[in-house]
């Protein structure tokens, strides 16, 4: 067998660990599932309630589709953030951190595996809720531009991996409190994405720091792909942020992700349970 044949199959066995898990626990899914459904029912309900607080001046069916895209688009952004920076407490869940860690195969087929069901799972879900909320509210999507949406989020993914594998390495150095850590990360970005408000009522710092986001690019993309029927080559100022955000950060979390595995191994912190 090739050295890169081998490290297809230990990718996908990643992969099919995922799935085993997922089925494990399905219950936990339906629930999950459930919840980011009403979630997004609730916050699109706000643009209706905007329209009888505000009087008929307000445009409630954009309103709608605007924190409807907002919502569903965040919920696959932070979908692909947990399942990548989770891969260190997926590990010491089940038991397996220090034989996987100590497995003769590369790190980023590892990641690979981790990312690409990440990926898929978050397609998954985002397509249930999105056909969810369709049936609540009456989304005219006629001169949607469904492929320049999911170019969107399949660039916004690249972007986000590299984010995500930057974040891996907390629960790797702090096995009591590195998951808790990653939260701060996925709020700050909550709040400069505009993913419920445009990014321009932020304050002047924050909107610079809104630029660092991949979120706010993914956003804008999407929502001018879904609400304006923008064509997809018209999406490129915000396809290529993305590309360059993914390029840096990948290659730069590997080696971070890398230096820090030395860390725990050499300190004993693979054992350990956070």
């Amino acid at each position: 067998m090739s050295a890169a044949m081998y490290e297809l199959k230990a990718s996908y066995a990643f992969i099919e660990r995922n799935i085993n898990i997922v089925k494990r626990y399905w219950a936990w899914e339906v629930v999950w599932l459930v919840y980011s459904i009403v979630n997004s029912l609730s916050v699109s309900y706000i643009g209706v309630g905007m329209e009888k607080l505000g009087g008929q001046g307000v445009d409630s069916h954009f309103l709608v589709l605007y924190l409807a895209i907002g919502t569903i688009v965040w919920r696959y952004l932070t979908v692909i953030f947990y399942w990548v920076t989770d891969v260190i407490g997926i590990e010491r869940w089940e038991g397996t951190i220090e034989y996987t860690l100590m497995a003769p195969i590369q790190r980023i087929t590892h990641m690979l595996g981790q990312t690409s069901f990440a990926v898929v799972y978050s397609l998954v879900h985002t397509a249930v809720i999105l056909g969810a909320t369709a049936l609540f509210f009456d989304l005219n999507l006629a001169d949607a531009n469904l492929v320049g949406a999911t170019v969107m989020l399949i660039a916004g993914s690249f972007s986000f991996i590299g984010i995500s594998v930057v974040g891996a390495v907390l629960p790797l150095l702090f096995p009591e409190r590195g998951s808790q850590m990653t939260h701060v990360i996925i709020a700050l970005l909550l709040l400069v994405s505009g993913v419920y408000y445009p990014v321009e009522v932020l304050p002047g710092w924050l909107q610079v720091a809104s630029r660092l986001s991949p979120a706010t690019y993914v956003l804008y993309g999407v929502r001018d792909a879904l609400v304006k029927g923008a064509p997809t080559l018209t999406l490129w100022p915000y396809v290529w942020p993305l590309l360059v955000i993914g390029a840096l950060t990948i290659p730069v979390g590997m080696r971070i992700f890398y230096w820090a595995e030395q860390y725990a191994k050499r300190t004993g912190k693979l054992h350990r349970n956070g």
